[in-house]
């Protein structure tokens, strides 16, 4: 292995925030795993009872986290009984191993579920890697089965059976001399995704975890719209089925093999009306509870599936949701990057190999905080010793200084101050027409994947940005593009951050300097970008005129819900938007004058 192994194009990213686990309560599904994975309660295993309790611990959208992530990506909001709320610091995969290690304790039916995600969008030190370091560690976890999400999918099909089935990377090879990548352990699902020419799901659809006499089903699907939020390349020859109809006919299919037991592992998720990760998501009352896509699927998901646990959009909940029979059904999510996990107990008969799901004896889950105030699993450390020593040569270069926290998916705004960094690099860069002649850039939210910390996560110093926390902001290392477009093809663009897929939750995109508009929520549709306040420099966007647009290839390719980059015109590629975004904050940064947050003054926003 070189000492700087090449960085995989990472071929997209992240929706910002718009899609929320699936469902997950309902009939635990049985899923095959080694037994070393599943014995691991203790008990002669003569039972006389009819019913036995099931823990199942679940977690999704880990995205390669094995540090503890940085600033607002590594906390969790907490809901205090007087009313007020306490940020926690949680995450990192030391302590999610060692939270559910602990949580295992005493239980003699465990077994550990994901809901997609795990990989794909990842810091540096797994995604240099080609993630093969955050597979390593969930085979150390103990993780018994996964669904695919939309980011396993970033490096294609391909790339994809690699994960699950093992071997070194077709370029760039084995990393470590005498080790050879293994695989995942566990089961990765698809049942959703199917090959275009054959039909047939590309991956398993479905596995059975068995231990003691109790058999629980578990059937896998990610988002059917993950050729929306993944570029082209990635989805390649690939057909996304529909959640419901996909979970249904394998639930039937499993119960004509006598399964009766029956989780759904759903990479789609929904919005609690609180961002309290111990909010009840049952309070009534208007504005209470949860929305979102995963309360359709929920919805209309067979009564044979006793619960759903899903993911995508970050969130954090346990709520019920009722099945098409009217019985309440748990669905799940544990937010995203290890910060939670989610315990639910599921009472497994006996006789009628089922789940119970009485007002009593319902599926109960609670999530619970990966707390960094307890022993680090050494296992884990080991292993994040050992890659981020192969990553060190390229992570801690210093790229750049900032006089203070830039956040980007914490900032809690639409407008968010690293967006402004990064589309303000992305004009410089692009805007000598020796290089395109750029005049906008825009950046997809969901693209910008953490916040830059003043505060030093390792030994480079407080304030000093290294490359390694650079990619971790910008981990897809898409190509740039220009485009010529129209005024009207750029006030399209603006209105479709509120309109058509994204009217319910908007997207909002990053806006470079010079581009300003009011953005009025009080309205509808794309009557909330008010026209009349759409400008460049100071003066009125011209319909009729061109102008020329950048943006990473995601974006131009009509990801997100934004069709309106594709009609653009003479296109030109550029380097890559993780490269501009280095290359700018060398360039504007010293130890003597650091970077400082921008004001964030761009939208203007009418609530």
């Amino acid at each position: 292995m070189s000492a700087k192994p090449p960085i995989r194009r990472l071929a997209r990213r992240l929706t910002t925030a718009t899609a929320l686990l699936a469902a997950t309560a309902g009939v635990l599904s049985t899923v095959t795993a080694p037994a070393s994975a599943h014995d691991r309660g203790h008990g002669d295993g003569h039972r006389h009872d009819r019913t036995v309790d099931v823990q199942m611990l679940s977690f999704n959208d880990f995205h390669g986290n094995l540090e503890p992530p940085q600033g607002s990506s590594g906390t969790v909001t907490e809901a205090e009984p007087d009313g007020t709320k306490k940020v926690v610091p949680a995450g990192g995969m030391e302590y999610l191993a060692s939270s559910l290690r602990t949580a295992r304790k005493g239980h003699e039916y465990s077994v550990t579920a994901a809901a997609g995600d795990l990989i794909g969008a990842s810091p540096l030190m797994s995604g240099l890697f080609h993630d093969e370091p955050t597979i390593e560690a969930m085979n150390k976890l103990g993780l018994d089965v996964t669904s695919v999400g939309n980011h396993e999918f970033d490096e294609g099909r391909a790339e994809l059976t690699r994960m699950q089935k093992g071997g070194c990377h077709p370029k760039d090879g084995c990393y470590e001399k005498g080790r050879k990548f293994r695989g995942a352990d566990f089961p990765y699902l698809a049942a959703n995704v199917t090959d275009e020419k054959t039909g047939k799901p590309i991956l398993k659809p479905y596995t059975v975890w068995k231990h003691k006499g109790v058999k629980i089903g578990f059937i896998g699907v990610t988002l059917k719209g993950t050729p929306d939020v993944v570029t082209a390349e990635g989805v390649k020859g690939l057909k996304f089925g529909d959640e419901v109809q996909t979970i249904n006919k394998y639930a039937d299919e499993l119960n004509r093999q006598g399964v009766k037991a029956i989780v759904a592992l759903v990479h789609e998720g929904g919005y609690p009306a609180s961002g309290s990760y111990n909010y009840n998501c049952d309070t009534p009352g208007a504005g209470a509870g949860i929305s979102g896509p995963i309360v359709d699927i929920a919805k209309h998901v067979t009564p044979k599936v006793a619960a759903l646990v899903t993911g995508h959009t970050h969130a954090a909940y346990s709520c019920t949701i009722p099945d098409p029979s009217g019985a309440p059904r748990t669905v799940t999510s544990a937010a995203s990057f290890g910060r939670l996990y989610t315990d639910t107990t599921l009472t497994y008969d006996l006789r009628t190999n089922n789940i119970v799901r009485t007002a009593v004896k319902s599926p109960r889950a609670v999530n619970h905080v990966v707390s960094r105030q307890q022993p680090k699993a050494k296992d884990m450390t080991k292993l994040i010793g050992r890659w981020n020593k192969l990553a060190a040569p390229v992570a801690d270069k210093p790229v750049g200084y900032i006089s203070a926290d830039i956040n980007g998916r914490g900032a809690g705004s639409y407008e968010e101050p690293l967006g402004d960094v990064i589309t303000d690099a992305q004009l410089e860069a692009l805007s000598p027409a020796a290089k395109g002649g750029a005049q906008i850039a825009f950046m997809n939210p969901g693209g910008i994947r953490s916040d830059l910390a003043y505060k030093a996560s390792g030994n480079e110093g407080d304030g000093v940005v290294t490359y390694g926390e650079a990619f971790t902001v910008q981990p897809f290392t898409n190509m740039m593009q220009l485009k010529d477009l129209t005024g009207a093809q750029v006030i399209k663009v603006l209105q479709q951050q509120v309109t058509g897929p994204n009217e319910a939750e908007p997207k909002i995109l990053q806006v470079s300097n010079g581009l300003t508009y009011t953005l009025d929520l009080t309205k509808k549709g794309a009557d909330r970008i008010v026209m009349s306040s759409v400008k460049l420099n100071g003066t009125p966007i011209d319909p009729a005129k061109t102008y020329r647009v950048a943006a990473n290839e995601f974006l131009m390719g009509g990801g997100d819900g934004f069709p309106a980059f594709k009609d653009g015109t003479n296109k030109l590629v550029g380097p890559s938007d993780l490269d501009v975004f280095v290359a700018y904050l060398t360039a504007h940064s010293s130890k003597t004058s650091p970077l400082a947050p921008p004001k964030a003054e761009r939208i203007t926003v009418i609530k």
